[in-house]
């Protein structure tokens, strides 16, 4: 078994504290994905057209930038990665933090936090972010329990 990583973005917290019970069960380290420019609550607004987020997931080019680019990819065999569900798909920060790495050879896990809708098309999205890597589709958690965590990273393993 090989050196884990769990790398997330959460802009509201609740990613965050899933990636931290998934890195504790799966004794990985964790790397937080910072927007250089941090989500405002109005920015996150996905009723308003113009919020941030909403300009940013219509467009496909969106590529947020991201506070720095020192996950050191290179010292782990498989990076466990999260995210909220935006849109039905991963937010564009998620693209720039995969193309500021070189991926290949690598597993790439997903996992996603979403208060009811899946991964769609999720995977088929991030692809080109990472040629050469393997990227799995992983779970989508709403409320969740340490236990329920546990069982997931056995899977995984």
């Amino acid at each position: 078994m090989g050196k884990k990583l769990v790398a997330y973005f959460s802009a509201s917290g609740t990613t965050r504290k899933v990636a931290e019970m998934i890195a504790s069960a799966a004794e990985a380290d964790l790397y937080e994905i910072m927007p250089k420019q941090p989500y405002s609550k109005a920015d996150l607004n996905w009723m308003d057209k113009k919020s941030r987020s909403s300009v940013e997931m219509s467009d496909k080019n969106s590529r947020p930038e991201i506070m720095d680019t020192d996950a050191n990819i290179d010292r782990y065999d498989e990076i466990i990665l999260g995210f909220p569900i935006w849109w039905y798909v991963a937010p564009t920060i998620i693209h720039t933090f995969l193309e500021s790495y070189d991926f290949s050879g690598k597993k790439v896990v997903l996992f996603a936090t979403s208060g009811g809708s899946g991964f769609g098309n999720t995977v088929s999205e991030l692809k080109p972010s990472a040629p050469n890597t393997v990227i799995v589709e992983g779970k989508v958690f709403g409320k969740v329990t340490k236990q329920e965590i546990a069982e997931w990273v056995n899977c995984i393993s």
